[in-house]
């Protein structure tokens, strides 16, 4: 197991951004359990709202992405400084994001339907950097053997092709489907062959002068809303709390 974390994980340099990408995930958990114990009166947790200006928590967010910047771009990719500035990044990030409806909207949506759009940014973020983490960086080791050139020539050339797929389906705006093919290609695939979403980039584009293709799409998006808009609403819900009606 050292081995491996040293020759996959510290050679490469990637600790940095693993340590940038656990402190994300973290902070955006305890910030949800905070905000949803505060929205509940329970636990010693309370909004700050110094001279009657309620402060949002992307504010002390920004603060600690342009320390974590700075920091990293001053003491490099390695040593303790590189660390420290991953996980005040990381954190950083975990804050803004976690409003990111809020930035998005202009406006206090946290606990609206609009405001489940952090959810899935965090989420899409999360997938895209263990992407990087685990895929787009797999070069930087020292004495590679033939037999790990190849390997590791091939995980750059899959992870090239499929992120091609989640591009289109992101595109056809299905977000959904393109975050679960980041990691499960076939998924990524399929989303990219079937018809764009109603109002995508790709049904504005592609479907202007084919009226029975985009009927054919928002027949098929309102029986596939219809299906799972459902257990959708559930996990989004689990995870960033039940809006308010």
């Amino acid at each position: 197991m050292g081995h491996w974390w040293y020759r996959n994980i510290v050679e490469p340099g990637k600790l940095p951004l693993l340590l940038a990408l656990a402190s994300f995930v973290l902070t955006f958990l305890v910030t949800r359990v905070i905000t949803r114990l505060i929205r509940a009166g329970r636990g010693p947790f309370r909004n700050i709202s110094p001279g009657g200006v309620h402060v949002h928590h992307v504010v002390p967010g920004v603060v600690l992405m342009v320390l974590g910047g700075f920091i990293a771009l001053a003491g490099g990719r390695r040593g303790f400084g590189s660390g420290v500035a991953a996980v005040l990044f990381g954190m950083g990030v975990g804050l803004v994001l976690d409003e990111f409806a809020l930035i998005l909207h202009l406006d206090d949506v946290y606990w609206t339907e609009e405001g489940t759009k952090s959810v899935e940014i965090v989420i899409l973020t999360a997938a895209l950097v263990a992407l990087i983490l685990g895929g787009f960086l797999p070069f930087g080791v020292n004495e590679l053997s033939p037999d790990e050139s190849t390997n590791r020539f091939t995980v750059v050339r899959t992870v090239a092709v499929n992120f091609l797929f989640v591009l289109v389906a992101l595109v056809k705006g299905k977000g959904r489907m393109a975050v679960i093919g980041v990691f499960v290609p076939f998924v990524a695939l399929f989303g990219a062959v079937r018809l764009a979403r109603p109002h995508s980039l790709w049904d504005r584009r592609c479907y202007r002068n084919r009226p029975k293709a985009r009927a054919r799409a928002r027949v098929r998006a309102v029986r596939h809303d219809r299906r799972w808009s459902g257990l959708r609403r559930r996990v989004e819900q689990f995870i960033g709390g039940t809006p308010s009606r």
